[in-house]
């Protein structure tokens, strides 16, 4: 596809059709506040999903009134104590034969399939809760992000942390300059037992066998192309592994780590992106074209904002890529290892740490001891999108905000997969002038029979 045809069908994936336009009318639904309790439509309820059912389920103010996952052991499994619960395997169908009686879809599917269902949804008129990473591509991110402004539904990307106190906390500091001015960031992902999740996959098989009965494979693969089934190889989790479902392990965590950073000082899109990944991907041709490695370090550079102190970077580290030593020597806690997920700010006046799912440390801790933190209340992010859904309050992570910063998170796989090449981001051409050959992991081509004008 050439750049001009990339940009005119990123603009139009917005505005055209979707996979099963036809079947929507070929006309976007209006959002509504909802009437009673929320009508609740959960999409994919293995792993991750199960526990957003769970929770959604714990608020008062909901019905959890659909259920759909391509997995029938699954669905059946998830459905026995809601024994009024509507089911479906295809979300197509779902959205067809549902129209008014549901308020809002959840989504929670493999990477690949986030664009299109999210979009169908958006498109009926439906509020979206839609897990992390918002999609698998830049350009689906951007119309996305777009088509939900444009239709004034509620939206919420599944970062929950980001709803979270040690989140809220940090992002309270660091808007308050506590630690000056914002020169570097240090992110890191090096959580034990993350590179054995993400082991070497591959060679691809080259033969599969028959899915289990209960396995509508066929909806599994959507977008994808088309590939045999083969046990323990994608399903259920290694997807996340191959470049056809997933988005490696810097999109799966990546979100999260990035969102206080980007809540803090809304950087805007970034100018450049570069990717240094392990040896042995870069030099294996098939695991290069179709894995993703086990250790990345992706360096972003944003222009400087009021909060920063000029122009800075963000460092992403991996796998078996850390951060510098002198970052880790900052940890405050003799005899304690560096937190294997986290996000270190170093300012003008010192510098803070966030790790994942705890709360923020100011450092040196001596110069910090009298800076109380900030006061912030519990939230659920999962019952604020249902909030939000009444009018009650607007959600913590809207795609207004996270569009912007998912874009660069998925910019982010674009560089492993030309690693060592710096790659000039231009966000209004959705284009990278300095190396043309990267676009093309901009955006994906779908499927036959699954693509529509703008998305595939």
């Amino acid at each position: 596809m050439d750049r001009r045809s990339f940009i005119e069908g990123a603009v139009g994936f917005g505005l055209g059709g979707v996979v099963g336009s036809a079947l929507l009318g070929g006309c976007a639904g209006r959002p509504r506040r909802p009437r009673g309790k929320l009508q609740l439509a959960c999409v994919g309820i293995g792993g991750i999903g199960k526990h957003d059912l769970q929770n959604f389920r714990e608020h008062a103010d909901v019905d959890v009134a659909v259920l759909c996952d391509v997995d029938s052991t699954i669905l059946e499994a998830r459905a026995k104590d809601l024994p009024a619960v509507r089911k479906y395997a295809d979300w197509r169908e779902m959205l067809s034969k549902e129209g008014d009686r549901i308020d809002a879809v959840h989504i929670a599917v493999p990477d690949h399939m986030h664009a299109p269902i999210a979009m169908a949804a958006i498109r009926a008129g439906k509020h979206v809760y839609l897990q992390k990473p918002m999609c698998h591509d830049v350009a689906e991110v951007r119309a996305l992000t777009s088509a939900a402004a444009r239709a004034g539904v509620v939206t919420q990307l599944g970062t929950q942390h980001a709803s979270g106190i040690g989140d809220r906390m940090a992002v309270a500091h660091l808007r308050n300059g506590v630690i000056g001015k914002l020169k570097h960031v240090y992110m890191s992902a090096n959580r034990p037992g993350a590179i054995e999740r993400y082991r070497l996959v591959g060679p691809r098989p080259e033969k599969g066998e028959a899915p289990p009965p209960n396995l509508n494979w066929d909806l599994w693969l959507g977008t994808a192309p088309r590939r045999e089934y083969a046990p323990k190889i994608y399903h259920p989790m290694l997807w996340r592994s191959w470049q056809d479902f997933g988005t490696g392990w810097s999109g799966d965590i990546g979100c999260h780590i990035f969102s206080a950073f980007w809540m803090a000082y809304a950087p805007g899109p970034p100018k450049s992106v570069v990717a240094e990944v392990q040896e042995s991907w870069k030099n294996d041709p098939a695991r290069l074209a179709e894995t993703w490695p086990q250790s990345n370090h992706i360096t972003w550079e944003f222009s400087g904002n009021a909060r920063t102190d000029g122009d800075f970077k963000v460092e992403w580290f991996d796998g078996l890529f850390f951060p510098p030593k002198e970052i880790q020597a900052m940890y405050p806690y003799p005899g304690t290892t560096y937190p294997g997920e986290a996000a270190m700010f170093v300012g003008t006046e010192g510098a803070l740490l966030l790790p994942h799912q705890s709360g923020p440390l100011l450092l040196p801790r001596e110069k910090f001891s009298s800076v109380e933190q900030p006061k912030v209340e519990p939230r659920n992010h999962y019952h604020y999108f249902v909030d939000g859904c009444f009018g009650r309050v607007k959600t913590e992570s809207d795609f207004a905000v996270t569009g912007p910063m998912s874009e660069a998170v998925v910019l982010g796989t674009v560089a492993v997969r030309m690693p060592g090449r710096s790659l000039e981001w231009d966000p209004k051409g959705m284009g990278i002038p300095n190396c043309r050959e990267a676009e093309r992991f901009l955006r994906r081509k779908y499927r036959d029979g699954w693509g529509s004008k703008g998305l595939g």
